[in-house]
């Protein structure tokens, strides 16, 4: 089925219908509160394996909840779905709704293997329906105005990076929070702190730098998290990877669940003319040394944690290509190339070699 496009006019105002597949943490805290807030956004239909969850928030949001996906996708009033799922099924799910008719949202990471992510490209390029991946870190204020900078020549040329994404762990992020979520089940994470984390950052990095990653020396491991019978859980809670970009820069991704302070989610680019420091200043977004002695400081916006969930502006930038018909930015193509970074980062950390991307 080719992607239909269908808009809803209610009381003068057009607005797409969105259908949420899976009712977790991420959904309750993102997905739903900024579709609520965003005019051209109506919540119509709800699907969790926990059915009392999907049922209380459709009767908090209005809409129906579904006893399966495969219902919900059926609705032909539905135009558009956020996938919110367990890793294992993205994929699955994904490219059943892109050949439902509707345009998706998936969560990062995009799919559990290569094949998996390039089937879902394919189900979008062949139904026309849109395919956005929600890597919500190059939103971010600083992250873009980063970019304009560095593509401005501010700091030169860059010749290394270090971008780290630590935390506690996903223990207490979890709707059924404990050392049973799923995240430490391999079943259904499939991998943990790269897939969690890294992928944000190795997005980041190729955004920032304008240029994707050609080799990646990756080791994860799995140091110190332990599920509800005190054994290590079946996933990675530490990444530390090289990557060399096709620009010549190498830089080094660090993504860990065992940050027990505060939490890091800061980017360092060393280039020719100076020093960027993003997120790294509590008191500046960015902090720029030049060469010359000289400090350049940009207050735009503290980082989203954990702890302090500001609108991410992924929902926004959705809807967006909704209503004017174009293509998502963070597309399923564009986060293909990230994840193909982070499947050499695996087969680096299982061959103990380097691995270039084709």
């Amino acid at each position: 089925m080719n992607c239909y496009d269908r808009i809803h006019n209610l009381g003068g105002i057009i607005m797409f219908n969105i259908g949420i597949i899976g009712c977790g943490k991420i959904s309750q805290v993102r997905h739903i509160p900024e579709y609520v807030q965003n005019p051209d956004a109506r919540l119509a239909g709800f699907f969790d394996l926990n059915k009392d969850r999907a049922k209380e928030l459709a009767v908090r949001y209005g809409g129906k909840a579904f006893d399966s996906y495969e219902g919900l996708l059926a609705d032909r009033e539905i135009d558009a779905v956020s996938v919110c799922v367990a890793n294992n099924v993205h994929a699955e799910i994904t490219v059943a709704a892109l050949k439902a008719g509707k345009h998706v949202l998936c969560e990062k990471p995009m799919a559990m293997s290569l094949k998996e992510c390039e089937d879902m490209v394919r189900a979008s390029k062949e139904t026309g329906c849109f395919l956005m991946i929600g890597h919500n870190q190059r939103l971010a204020k600083a992250h873009a105005e980063a970019r304009k900078l560095i593509e401005s020549g501010l700091i030169g040329d860059i010749i290394t990076f270090k971008t780290n994404f630590a935390h506690s762990g996903p223990e207490t992020w979890s709707i059924d929070p404990g050392q049973n979520v799923w995240f430490f089940d391999k079943k259904k994470a499939v991998m943990g702190a790269m897939a969690d984390l890294g992928i944000h950052k190795t997005d980041l990095i190729q955004y920032l730098t304008g240029s994707r990653v050609a080799e990646v020396i990756g080791y994860l491991g799995t140091l110190d998290k332990r599920d509800a019978s005190g054994s290590l859980i079946g996933v990675d809670d530490n990444a530390i990877c090289i990557y060399k970009m096709e620009n010549g820069c190498i830089g080094t991704m660090t993504a860990s669940w065992t940050c027990y302070g505060a939490e890091d989610n800061s980017t360092i680019l060393y280039g020719t003319k100076g020093v960027m420091k993003i997120y790294s200043d509590p008191a500046h977004s960015i902090v720029v040394e030049l060469k010359g002695g000289e400090k350049i400081c940009y207050d735009l916006d503290k980082i989203q944690t954990n702890d302090n969930q500001t609108k991410s502006g992924v929902i926004d930038l959705f809807m967006d290509c909704l209503v004017h018909n174009t293509p998502p930015e963070i597309s399923g193509e564009e986060a293909l190339a990230a994840m193909k970074a982070v499947f050499a980062a695996v087969e680096s950390s299982e061959t103990g070699k380097s691995v270039k991307i084709s």
